[in-house]
Formats: structure tokens, sequence, C-alpha cells
């Protein structure tokens, strides 16, 4: 049996990739950098193995699966190609193995991973599912009927996939390392369209979305009357949300999901339209949602005491404000308490202003240094320059955080897509800590 050896195993994608193929009898085994990264446990669950980067790692029998933060002359590629090993791409070996299957593709600049999570969970109730979720989570079954993966327009990758459906979640600007406007972010958009096989599912709320052209045909969701699929009698909860679904003016059927803030809405919206769209009963819809718990790093929540901690990924504005809608609306009577700890300097600066007026929307803001990425490391820019424009904000170093205790009957939202938890976890400790007498 040929090895496949992931270089970057603990990506988010090659992880959920890594642990598919295994599912799937595949002989499996990766390389990485030693820190600790969330992705890996569900790696080390299944007994696959981590090794630490290295050209030994690699022989002329193996398919090397390559990550994409890595460049071709990576010390393992160079030695695949020297080898005569077979090298190929995360993402065109993604693409060919959807080909297989029943192939739902879920983009946008926010929410693929939610609505990925939930596609995923829900069309398993009906038929046999592998997918791909981009927080490191990835199941594979060998008789699956539908392939549901994650589909990243950074870099344009995802124009390595020709799936039977893509959701389209909206259209924002961000990635300002790559995309150079809106309108480039859509560009690519539309090149993904002309991809799709089967039909487009895309927000009609957004303006750009409404934009697209595709071969296929173009089915939209949201609150709009003029949406195929719409959400109307919207009612919230501490405990859900429940609404009606109206297809193209004629209701369709009530339902209620154990999640929060508009965007939830949106993406059950979308997994709806999918499954009208493959003839899946609504009571196998609903019981679905009844029972999901949500994907990793998505509003995840600890309680301890008379506090409640959220771990979210959310690292854009509009996700930033997103969360805060969710967590307003399941705890309407607690003080939210942001800390943020920006990701990437270009992201930082581009979205400077935006940053700063929707954290200002929680109680108290504090700010964690820039993360910066394998891509850009460092920059101009520091924290300081978003902590003065949110008046009251404070920053937050890991040997302060007991800080953080002074707010009691709190929700505590520890947003980034860099290493916040890390500031969760030292919190945590704190708060494990004997009260003084």
């Amino acid at each position: 049996m040929t090895v496949l050896h992931f270089t970057g195993i603990k990506g988010s994608g090659m992880s959920a990739l890594a642990q598919i193929m295994h599912d799937m009898g595949e002989s499996v085994q990766g390389s990485d950098i030693a820190q600790h990264f969330f992705t890996e446990e569900r790696l080390r669950e299944r007994g696959i193995t981590i090794l630490p980067f290295d050209p030994e790692n690699i022989s002329q029998d193996m398919t090397i699966v390559a990550g994409n933060a890595f460049n071709d002359e990576h010390p393992e590629l160079v030695k695949a190609r020297e080898s005569g090993a077979t090298i190929i791409r995360y993402h065109q070996f993604l693409g060919d193995l959807m080909k297989q299957y029943v192939s739902v593709a879920i983009t946008g600049a926010h929410g693929k991973t939610s609505t990925t999570g939930l596609m995923a969970h829900v069309l398993n109730g009906y038929k046999p599912v592998s997918y791909l979720i981009g927080d490191g989570t990835g199941s594979g079954q060998e008789d699956s009927h539908f392939f549901v993966a994650e589909a990243c327009e950074y870099r344009r990758h995802f124009l390595a996939y020709h799936p039977d459906y893509a959701i389209m979640t909206n259209i924002d600007f961000d990635h300002p390392d790559y995309f150079g406007s809106i309108d480039d972010v859509f560009k690519a958009f539309q090149e993904m369209a002309q991809q799709v096989k089967k039909c487009i599912i895309a927000c009609g709320d957004d303006e750009y979305l409404q934009q697209i052209q595709a071969p296929v045909p173009v089915v939209y969701y949201g609150f709009g009357e003029e949406n195929d699929f719409q959400a109307r009698n919207i009612v919230k909860t501490t405990e859900g949300t429940t609404f009606d679904v109206v297809i193209r003016n004629e209701f369709f059927h009530t339902f209620t999901i154990p999640m929060y803030g508009d965007h939830a809405v949106l993406n059950a919206l979308a997994v709806i339209s999918l499954c009208q769209y493959e003839s899946i009963p609504a009571d196998i819809i609903q019981r679905q949602f009844v029972s999901y718990e949500g994907v990793k790093r998505r509003f995840t929540e600890t309680v301890i005491d008379d506090r409640v901690l959220i771990d979210d990924y959310a690292h854009h504005p509009t996700e930033i404000r997103a969360t805060l809608q969710s967590a307003s609306q399941k705890y309407p009577e607690r003080e939210l308490i942001a800390i943020f700890q920006p990701h990437t300097f270009s992201r930082t600066q581009t979205f400077l202003q935006e940053f700063a007026d929707c954290l200002q929307e929680a109680d108290h803001v504090y700010l964690c240094d820039i993360f910066g990425s394998a891509r850009e490391e460092a920059g101009t820019l520091t924290i300081r320059d978003l902590q003065e424009k949110i008046e009251g904000s404070q920053l937050l170093q890991l040997e302060d955080v007991e800080k953080l205790a002074v707010h009691n009957n709190a929700v505590y939202l520890f947003m980034g897509a860099g290493d916040v938890t890390k500031f969760q976890q030292a919190y945590e400790e704190v708060l494990a800590m004997p009260k003084k007498a």
C-alpha cells in the first residue's frame, strides 16, 4: 500500500484530509513543526504518526500531499522531487477526491466552517457523508454518497474544485495580502461559479452574490422577500432560534435550531435549500438540527462558576459582530467582555477602524498583541494603534490575565484566528486557583 505523507499535516485542511484518507483505509502519516495545534488532537486519536519536518521522512514509493503554506523549496518537497516521489498539492488532491461523490463545496468570506459542519451533520441523517471542515475535522466513509468540503477562496485555491453544488455564503474583502480589492474577490467567486456542475445556492441578501453569473441554476436564500428560500417570523430566545421557511412565496416548514444570531439562520437556510434540491424530508432536517453540537472554535462554550468563556475563530469585523450578536441573544442580561487577538498585520491595518467600531459593541475590550503568520511575521503596526481607537480598552498580556477576574457573572469572548486560546487557558487556570480567605 502506498503511504500518503502529509507535509504540514497540522494545517486545518491538511489535518482533516489526513483523517478522511485514514478512515477510508489508506496508510497515512505526516510531518510538521513541534508546536502544538488543536488540529492534531483528532490525528492522535486515530493513531496517525506525526513526525518533525525532515527530508529523511520521504521515500520514493510515497505520495506526498503538500500543504499550501509551504513552497516548493521546503526540504521535504525538494527531497521528494529528487527521489521521484509523487507530489500533489492539498487543494488538487481534494479536488480529485471530491469527483467520486455527490460533492458540495461551501465557500464564502464568512461562515464556511459553521455551514460545512451543519451541512455534513444534516446530510448524514439521510445518506452516508464524508466531510472536510476547516476546524481541522475530517471524516471518511468508503460508502459515502455525499462529500461536503469547506472551499477556501484564499489564493483562489477553490478553483481546484468542480463540485456538483456550491454554497456561497457571502462575498467580503479579506486576505488583503493576496486580494487587491473586493472586485478581485468577486472575480474569484465568479470563476468558481463557472465550475459548478448542478446548482449554486447563494445568499441573496449579499449584493455581490446577486451578480453571480453561472452556467447552472443559481438559487437564492436569505431574509429578503425576493429570495427563493426565505426565513420569516423569526423568534429568538436564549435557547435558540425558530423560523418559518417560505419557498417561492409558499410556506414550507417551521424549523428550530439550537443556535444564535442572524448568521445561524442564514447557515441553516443554505442547508435547507440544498436538502430541498436533494429531496431530503423536512423531518430529517429538523431532527439533525436538534442534535447538532457545532464545530471547533466556533462559539465553543466553557462554564466556570458564574462565568461563561467562549472560544471563537472570529478574526474579521463581520465575524466579530456576528459573535457578539450570538452572545447577546443567548445571554441578554450579562456583560460581554471581548478579548481580541488580531490575525496578521495586513488585515489589522486594512480593517483598523472597522475592528474598533465592532469591538465597541462589547461592554469591555481587552486587546492581545497582533498574531503574525507564516507568510507575514512582522509589521510596523502595533496593537496600540487599535487600542487608541477604542475608548476604555486595555492591553492584555499572558502574565496578567488575572485582571479579567474583576468581571462577575460575565461572558468572555476570546476571539481570533491565532493562538488566542492560550489566554483562555491561562484565565481558566486563574479561576481554578483556591480563593484567598
